[in-house]
């Protein structure tokens, strides 16, 4: 790595860490309680977690986990999304999913809300998945 890295890049090596990539990828169900309950000030709680999230890990420095390989794939990702154009399709899909989940937890429609959030998070992982190959080939490396 860079002796000199933005602090971008320090922010990926940082949110790569397992514990961070997962427990921000399974706290998405969060974002709809204040919709559901009508409960605006929740979202300053579920906001500061969100922002703390990415930062409150070291950086990952074992590159053996799927979510570490997956998030730092998804750093290079960005600085040219349209180089994969499925992965922007999947994460425009994503987005439209969480938001239908926020919209149908707002209304009461407890299926609706499971359903999209689900989607949501299974098309996140497939994401994932194709950030992940993307830093192998990039780096050359998969679980070393």
């Amino acid at each position: 790595m860079a002796t000199e890295q933005s602090s971008y890049t320090r922010l990926f090596q940082r949110h790569a860490h397992p514990f961070s990539a997962w427990s921000r990828l399974l706290s998405a169900p969060l974002l709809l309680v204040p919709l559901w309950n009508r409960r605006w000030g929740l979202y300053v709680p579920i906001g500061a977690w969100f922002a703390l999230n990415p930062v409150m890990t070291p950086p990952a420095r074992d590159m053996s986990s799927f979510a570490t390989r997956a998030i730092l794939g998804e750093e290079s990702w960005t600085r040219d999304p349209t180089s994969e154009p499925l992965t922007l399709a999947l994460s425009g899909l994503a987005s439209a999913s969480l938001v239908g989940a926020m919209v149908a937890s707002h209304q009461h429609r407890k299926t609706a809300a499971v359903a999209g959030t689900g989607v949501f998070m299974a098309l996140t992982l497939c994401q994932w998945k194709l950030w992940a190959d993307r830093f192998t080939r990039e780096t050359g490396r998969s679980t070393t």
